[in-house]
């Protein structure tokens, strides 16, 4: 079996890289393709919707007994992402050519589960073909970016410094915004990523005071303490006030952390989450960064007025960054995720097709059952410094477990599994434990 050469996942890369090559960019393309949501639907009429149309499914043990096409593939887009968008259909339109490769990995090693192609412009290929059931609200908020694999695969770990301006003006839906892409950020985030918030006005705090001058582990708890910690951060506490220039208190942190041997020792990055910088911080940058421009610095102005528009953009384009105006709720996707792909082009230009593991995780959104699991996944590089996906698989742990054959290990031997990132995936100790309390 191939759970550790990366040799099916290489072909998949390879041929998603080669389909790319080989196609020609049309921006008026129409395409029709099936849509995981729309397939075998019809409208009052009971004609079949667009992108959907019959999609033979039949249940397969292999997957869970879960009605699937193991013909071909078929793509999921997500609800904030238009269908038919160019980007989209030429990108579903290259993709095809993953099919053969996808039914051949699967017909070489039936161990395998679900193979998928995760793009940069939204839209997720995956295989076997299935159809994907919306919530109460009818959508599905699945964003293949979003996903661990994707991201780890994408990008290389990153000490991320998040500072957002809640002066007077950054009230009402501007802080939302705000507030929102902070999450978005948060959400691009893994274990292997270190991150700290800070807020400024006329004073600058810390939004967690516990995690006050370091960086801390961007894990799922963290995460969630930070975000928790949003929700007042227009109410300072004048206890926890310092005066300082919030740039400069940026970069503390992160060579603090640096000397110190913490955080990621990778990627460095500032974001700046402001309504209208006043001031370029050009003394800072000089002071701290230039000339190397180590430490990436992004921006994102928030709202439909373009307030100090110019220094906001000057600060980004001087420190290897990238600026984005964010003017509604709807933006904060996509213009998050271009910090990814420039955190990526080093990556693309090396052309480095580094294998990740995931922790082990169960996920129900995609596979629809609760199987403890890991994805195993490799980035797909373009020449000319553009990141065009991820493709992976799921690797089901028991799969992997099944590998240690028990009679081998000797009376007292267990087996356990451990990725090169730490994560340990399997091991016998990881089991809820029964405590009995005396009575």
């Amino acid at each position: 079996t191939d759970f550790c050469g990366g040799f099916l996942r290489q072909k998949l890369a390879d041929a998603a890289e080669d389909a790319d090559l080989y196609h020609d960019y049309n921006d008026t393309m129409e395409f029709e393709y099936f849509n995981s949501m729309l397939i075998n639907k019809v409208d009052e009429d009971g004609n079949p919707l667009p992108l959907g149309g019959a999609f033979p499914l039949e249940e397969n043990e292999h997957f869970n007994k879960l009605p699937v096409n193991v013909q071909t593939s078929n793509i999921q887009v997500p609800t904030n992402v238009y269908n038919r968008d160019p980007d989209i259909v030429n990108g579903v339109y290259m993709s095809e050519a993953l099919d053969n490769v996808f039914i051949d990995n699967f017909q070489k090693d039936p161990t395998l589960t679900w193979q998928y192609f995760g793009s940069a412009t939204g839209f997720f290929r995956l295989y076997p073909g299935i159809q994907w059931i919306p919530d109460e609200s009818g959508v599905v908020t699945f964003d293949c970016r979003n996903r661990n694999w994707y991201i780890q695969a994408a990008t290389s770990p990153k000490d991320v410094v998040i500072v957002v301006d809640v002066s007077g003006s950054m009230k009402g839906l501007r802080l939302t915004i705000a507030k929102h892409t902070i999450n978005t950020i948060l959400d691009t985030l893994g274990e292997n990523d270190f991150v700290n918030i800070i807020a400024y006005s006329d004073y600058v705090r810390y939004v967690e005071p516990c995690f006050k001058g370091t960086l801390v582990q961007a894990d799922l708890d963290n995460r969630e303490v930070q975000t928790s910690s949003l929700n007042p951060v227009c109410h300072i506490n004048h206890k926890l006030l310092f005066s300082a220039n919030p740039i400069e208190k940026d970069y503390l942190i992160i060579t603090a952390a640096t000397a110190m041997g913490q955080g990621s020792l990778c990627n460095q990055a500032i974001m700046l989450i402001t309504d209208g910088a006043m001031e370029d911080f050009e003394d800072v940058f000089e002071e701290f960064n230039w000339p190397d421009k180590r430490v990436r610095v992004f921006t994102y102005l928030i709202g439909r007025e373009v307030t100090f528009a110019e220094n906001t953009k000057w600060i980004a384009c001087n420190n290897k960054g990238y600026y984005t105006h964010v003017s509604t709720l709807a933006d904060v996707q996509e213009n998050v995720m271009e910090y990814l792909h420039v955190l990526s082009r080093p990556m693309v230009i090396n052309h480095d097709h580094d294998i990740i593991w995931t922790e082990a995780y169960m996920d129900s959104v995609v596979t629809q059952n609760l199987l403890l699991m890991t994805s195993v996944a490799m980035p797909v590089l373009l020449s000319h410094g553009i990141l065009l996906g991820v493709v992976g698989t799921d690797v089901a742990l028991k799969e992997l477990m099944r590998l240690a054959l028990r009679y081998k290990l000797g009376v007292h031997g267990y087996a356990f599994l451990i990725t090169n990132n730490g994560y340990i995936l399997s091991h016998p100790d990881l089991r809820p434990l029964l405590i009995h309390e005396e009575t």
